[in-house]
């Protein structure tokens, strides 16, 4: 007994040992992560990742980084996230900002493979200590979205839609929306094929592409311009939309009812959704111009939708449709 006893200790010695020194920091080096996007580029998916370059070396690990994700994983159930063609060209780290300038072909990625590259290289440079936001370049210009806008400086939030909740995955969706005819006194129907964020809800993705407007060209928004969506959400059938006081600002070439049924029979497409009321910065007192009151529950009232030839269009939400997919 005695001498298992001293060999128990000896072993105990040794596997403390075992856990000081450089093993242990050799271990910090597998905390990180290599971001790739899967082989139907619908998600995002992460493998334990060794850093090569010292954690006090933050030029060095951009430099491994970038590299890495312009290299092919080794796995077939895997896409790097920088597709062939796409290059990192130069990079700047002003503070905590790190700008990434990208040669022109980025521009060649689609709407869904885009956003997910650039959620999975903001996830994969902000593990570098020191750097905790970045910009993205394209050529001399900052990079915009679908819709023209400035993307900006991006953290790991800006791919949350929800609290708690990231952007891991892309998927599609069929959504059908009014929007008001040219002359302003009824409404045309568009149906648009949709790529979005796995985890955002269909009646924001509603409200957020009525008040982006219409694809096609005998239309135009009912909703007034400069409107935006401070919350929507949906409880036992009844859609709670709240707009911000922009709403307020009346476009009288537009009748009342073609505003307020563009925004109803809209979310009224979405099975679980049977009734809708509008509030303007959560307020739902008073009336929308002369007679449609803001506490009232409205239903679907196809009405005012024209029934003329092709006045139904279905339209694709994706960007740069048609050209070839450069991924691996």
């Amino acid at each position: 007994m005695e001498k298992v006893s001293r060999w128990l200790l000896m072993a105990l010695l040794f596997s403390l040992a075992a856990g000081c020194g450089e093993p242990g920091e050799e271990q910090d080096h597998l905390d990180y992560q290599m971001y790739y996007l899967n082989k139907d580029i619908t998600k995002i998916e992460s493998l334990p990742y060794e850093m090569e370059s010292g954690e006090d070396d933050t030029k060095g690990m951009i430099d491994e980084l970038i590299g890495k994700m312009q290299e092919d994983s080794g796995d077939v159930d895997f896409k790097k996230v920088i597709p062939q063609d796409v290059r990192v060209d130069s990079y700047i780290l002003e503070g905590t900002l790190l700008t990434l300038y990208f040669n022109e072909t980025y521009r060649t990625m689609n709407q869904v493979q885009e956003t997910l590259s650039r959620a999975a290289i903001v996830r994969t440079l902000t593990q570098v200590e020191g750097v905790e936001c970045l910009s993205f370049y394209v050529g001399e210009d900052p990079l915009t979205d679908g819709s023209g806008n400035l993307v900006g400086v991006m953290t790991n939030d800006s791919f949350i839609e929800n609290p708690g909740e990231q952007i891991n995955s892309i998927q599609t969706s069929t959504i059908v929306l009014y929007f008001a005819n040219k002359k302003g006194n009824g409404l045309v129907q568009e149906t648009q094929e949709v790529h979005h964020s796995s985890n955002i809800s269909l009646e924001k993705l509603v409200i957020e592409h009525l008040l982006e407007g219409p694809k096609s060209k005998n239309a135009q928004s009912a909703i007034p311009e400069g409107t935006k969506l401070v919350g929507v959400s949906v409880l036992d059938g009844v859609c709670y939309v709240n707009l911000d006081d922009a709403f307020r600002n009346q476009n009288y070439s537009i009748e009342e009812p073609v505003v307020i049924y563009s925004i109803v029979d809209s979310l009224s497409e979405i099975s679980t959704i049977n009734k809708v009321q509008i509030s303007v910065n959560g307020n739902t007192k008073g009336v929308y111009r002369d007679s449609f009151a803001l506490d009232e529950l409205y239903e679907r009232n196809l009405d005012y939708v024209e029934e003329v030839n092709n006045s139904e269009m279905k339209v694709n939400d994706v960007k740069g449709e048609g050209e070839e997919d450069t991924s691996e």
